[in-house]
């Protein structure tokens, strides 16, 4: 997938909750991939967005290309006004590999959730 302007209510919308209960993610479902924003994969491992944005940065550089990458067009309220924005999200490859490199165990279990999808 090229990382062009995707609209998100094109794309299905699935649940995916831990066993523990602890983690509730909407994950945007294209196709047969599964995308995760940034802030999403924080809540998912327990690491800040700094630390997602980090190891984003280096899968990028050392194992992975730009079509794990996609924006996703959004629109949310400010104030009282719509405004559309363009946040990306990332594909499972790319969650898998940060999930690997923050040693998640919530990475696992989200992988299998995914590939059982």
């Amino acid at each position: 997938m090229s990382k062009g302007i995707l609209e998100q209510n094109n794309n299905e919308i699935v649940l995916f909750e831990t066993e523990d209960k602890e983690v509730r993610l909407d994950v945007a479902v294209d196709g047969e991939n599964v995308w995760l924003n940034r802030q999403q994969m924080a809540e998912l491992f327990g690491r800040d967005v700094k630390t997602i944005g980090k190891h984003i940065n280096n899968a990028l550089k050392e194992e992975l290309d730009n079509s794990t990458v996609a924006k996703f067009a959004t629109v949310q309220l400010e104030g009282d006004r719509e405004v559309e924005r363009s946040i990306e999200h990332y594909s499972l490859d790319m969650i898998i590999s940060v999930g690997y490199r923050v040693k998640s165990s919530r990475g696992v279990e989200f992988r299998r959730w995914a590939k059982s999808y």
